[in-house]
């Protein structure tokens, strides 16, 4: 993947089109370039058999600019960097900070195209593109142009398992204000693709993680918790966080501005008056009652957590891929 970065400071990450696929897109180019042209000059000279040798030559010379010249230049323009040879192989040309390119951009890689693929039967835009760490020929150089891949393959990695059940709740009370957002990526990134690395390497990156984490938090990974599952549940608990914390954002920007239920348009809350003084809508205003009912507790409460019963937790995995520890 190639980064880009837009006028707005905003990166994008884009895959550059190698030679193998360039070729092949202006190949098919060219193939429908000379075939228009050669029907557009079998046209003309039939046309024009009655003018003289002059008159012929420089009517070819101005076909041959304008098919295989001017032909390109305008249909990159106006498909805004999608030839038919592109559109087949999936490429677009694009400007180097990721937006559509415009007529000047065209013509800068058709002119230059001219000289390394035509005259030189694209010897020097393959040596070129070789070279080049995105793929880019001469014209894309000039041009500040680079030619990507649109249809991307879809990656599988992406799915960041869920930490183990007996770990549910565990790290409600850790610091993570300190921990950078370059970090969380890397957990994140290692959780989406620790399936696809060995046993050793996955492992030692794991270790390596949660160490950092564990000094920017100020407490150290429980021991007898494997370092991926601590990883795994850590991120978690901040993405809980996350949610809890834009779940009452967005209560508190509610259009009544209540937290509360709200009332109908055009008709007010309502308010007290003397007479209704000590009630409320639901009943009178009393001292709240001597014996709260009581609440039994449930199976997420800290007291029926296997930790602090003191009971081995039990085998359950559910999909999680991380195994308790003994």
């Amino acid at each position: 993947m190639s980064e880009l970065v837009t006028g707005e400071a905003v990166a994008l990450e884009l895959r550059p089109a190698r030679l193998p696929s360039r070729a092949l897109a202006v190949l098919l180019d060219l193939a429908v370039a000379v075939a228009v042209y050669v029907a557009v000059t079998v046209a003309l000279m039939v046309s024009t058999a009655s003018l003289d040798m002059a008159a012929q030559t420089a009517i070819s010379i101005a076909a041959f600019v304008l098919v295989l010249v001017g032909g390109p230049i305008t249909v990159e323009t106006l498909s805004h960097g999608r030839s038919l040879g592109k559109m087949a192989c999936g490429l677009r040309v694009v400007r180097d900070d990721g937006g559509p390119i415009r007529f000047r951009h065209s013509l800068v890689r058709g002119l230059i195209g001219v000289i390394e693929i035509l005259m030189t039967f694209g010897v020097v835009a393959c040596i070129a593109s070789l070279v080049s760490a995105r793929g880019r020929r001469l014209g894309d150089v000039f041009a500040g142009t680079l030619v990507v891949r649109e249809r991307v393959p879809v990656s599988t990695a992406g799915f960041v398992p869920p930490p183990p059940p007996w770990l549910a709740g565990r790290f409600s009370g850790l610091d993570l204000s300190a921990v950078p957002d370059d970090l969380w990526l890397a957990v994140r990134q290692y959780l989406t693709r620790m399936g696809q690395l060995d046993a050793r390497v996955g492992w030692s990156m794991a270790e390596r993680l949660a160490a950092d984490v564990a000094v920017r938090t100020g407490a150290p990974a429980p021991e007898g918790v494997p370092p991926a599952a601590y990883l795994a549940a850590v991120l978690h608990e901040r993405q809980a966080r996350e949610a809890r914390r834009a779940y009452r954002g967005a209560v508190a920007g509610g259009p009544t501005g209540f937290t509360g239920h709200s009332h109908p348009a055009g008709h007010p809350p309502p308010t007290d008056h003397p007479s209704s003084a000590g009630h409320t809508a639901t009943g009178p205003v009393g001292p709240p009652p001597a014996n709260p009912p009581v609440v039994p507790p449930t199976a997420s409460s800290p007291e029926n957590r296997p930790e602090a019963t003191g009971g081995a937790p039990s085998d359950t995995r559910n999909g999680t891929g991380f195994v308790p520890p003994a």
